[in-house]
């Protein structure tokens, strides 16, 4: 197999009947799924759309996403899924930029949708959920009758997925049928007691349009033949009422998340029928990781990834131990490297730059700019070190480092002081100018709600860190501006200046 769609196939073939996708009004088997992927797949082929072509989807975490996500794959052509917040310029920048010859939005994107139409004669526009729409994703499904699937190789490029750029302009990471495939599959067969089965209803509240939703939660399920339960927002208070309604049992989730359910007083009773959570996208709290498990008697399992890897590199599933701070070890098949800025491998208990090399790594940036280096390894930016337990612990971006007069800061490093303190939710820590030490160290701290402002956190930071990795400026906020996924945006809160 070799078209990713084929998990859909395969999974209505192995439990017709079992629910594949569930909403609070909805409720579809994998052979619905099946039949309306099948006849969505031949709607784009009849639309003169070419095998190869790209698809752009701007739509919800409602069925119809996976329905014409796993057809456009079916049928030959490229996905290209955007951020539901996207402004109109943005769609139009973006699906120019990859060459997209349709886009398919839903009631919630409906009116930035009209004004790319307006604004783009080389993009057809159709909504899924107007006339036009029911003939892609209809509830109405028909056999595959005449429409022949379009053979497809590993290496065929099966989604173009944007970057946030937070830090500069998105880059199109080109992910591969086989990629895609490498990576759920290397997720299904890991070898542990709470990993994912067919009969695990997985929450999906993380967007469809962002690769952690996308592959590692929705891919994972269909590989699995596991039920995908849908929200398409985020509220703590509903969230855990549908945790209850719908069954759930496992949870992709982000940080933001936990934060969040850790303060709702239905939080136990809530898990009560969860046996799986998952935390990726930033790091995890460590106060959250033990509030988690005193109340619920749940461990939250990490792990690290990144779009270009499709997205998971580590988890603690692996090294089979939780524990907070730590993301756990490579998947199997996936190789990591700690090197140093001349590409050497650093010393044991020394930091180095994570590098990555496997089957599930991108083909390359749109549109074909290379991406890994000669021997096939990836230079993620990121910076980690390995334990005395050789599980990894990630200590920062590498464009995230501070350097303070010389001295190297790791924000996390100061963020995990921080947050040990009792007065703080959350803190994000970022390097700003300084006109006598290059940079300094400022902190935007969330608190905690009803708790005033702190005159201790310098004086803690002090006892607790060298000097120079203390802050000089402190900020107090109310929340902490984030990506889609949860993951803070930094380049935000560098603003202000000593």
């Amino acid at each position: 197999m070799t078209n990713l769609a084929d998990l859909v196939g395969d999974a209505a073939s192995a439990r017709p009947t079992h629910p594949a996708l569930v909403t609070r009004t909805e409720q579809l088997s994998w052979a619905d799924v099946d039949a309306r992927v099948d006849r969505a797949a031949r709607a784009l082929h009849e639309r003169g759309l070419a095998r190869g072509a790209r698809v752009a989807l701007m739509l919800g975490n409602r069925p119809e996403f996976p329905i014409a996500y796993f057809a456009i794959l079916r049928a030959g052509m490229v996905a290209v899924p955007l951020n539901t917040t996207s402004t109109a310029h943005e769609v139009v920048r973006l699906c120019a930029d990859a060459g997209a010859e349709l886009l398919l939005h839903d009631a919630g994107t409906a009116r930035v949708a009209a004004a790319v139409a307006r604004r783009s004669s080389a993009l057809t526009v159709v909504g899924v959920q107007d006339e036009a729409g029911q003939a892609l994703v209809g509830a109405a499904p028909t056999g595959r009758g005449a429409f022949s699937v379009p053979r497809t190789a590993a290496r065929d490029l099966a989604v173009l997925l944007y970057t946030s750029g937070s830090e500069g302009q998105p880059k199109g990471v080109m992910l591969s049928h086989g990629a895609l495939r490498a990576n759920v599959d290397a997720l299904a067969k890991l070898r542990h007691p709470r990993a994912m089965t067919p009969d695990d209803r997985l929450l999906i509240v993380l967007p469809l349009f962002h690769v952690y939703g996308l592959n590692a939660a929705l891919g994972l399920a269909a590989r699995v033949g596991a039920t995908s339960v849908l929200l398409e927002r985020f509220d703590p208070r509903g969230s855990l009422a549908a945790i209850r309604e719908l069954g759930v049992t496992n949870i992709a989730g982000a940080p933001p998340m936990y934060v969040s359910w850790s303060a709702e007083g239905s939080l136990r009773e809530s898990m009560d029928g969860v046996r799986l959570l998952v935390s990726g996208a930033s790091a995890l709290p460590p106060a959250v990781f033990q509030q988690f498990r005193t109340i619920t008697g749940l461990t939250i399992w990490e792990g690290y990834g990144l779009t270009e890897c499709a997205p998971v590199v580590t988890s603690t599933l692996v090294a089979k131990r939780a524990k907070p701070g730590s993301v756990g070890r490579p998947l199997p098949g996936v190789q990591v490297s700690l090197r140093d800025a001349d590409g050497n491998e650093v010393d044991e208990g020394d930091p180095g730059e994570l590098w990555v090399r496997g089957r599930s790594l991108l083909a390359g940036y749109w549109p074909g700019t290379r991406a890994v280096d000669e021997d096939g390894w990836f230079h993620t930016g990121d910076v980690a070190i390995v334990d005395d337990d050789g599980d990894y612990r990630l200590v920062d971006r590498r464009r995230d480092l501070i350097i303070v007069s010389g001295f190297n800061v790791y924000p996390r490093e100061v963020e995990a002081v921080l947050g040990t303190h009792p007065a703080v939710r959350e803190v994000a820590v970022v390097g700003v100018p300084h006109p006598l030490t290059g940079e300094t160290v400022k902190a935007v701290v969330v608190l905690h709600p009803g708790v005033p402002e702190p005159d201790d956190l310098r004086a803690f930071c002090e006892a607790r860190l060298a000097r120079f990795k203390c802050p000089s400026i402190i900020e107090f906020a109310t929340r902490l501006p984030r990506a889609s996924t949860g993951k803070v945006t930094k380049a935000r809160l560098r603003d202000a200046r000593p």
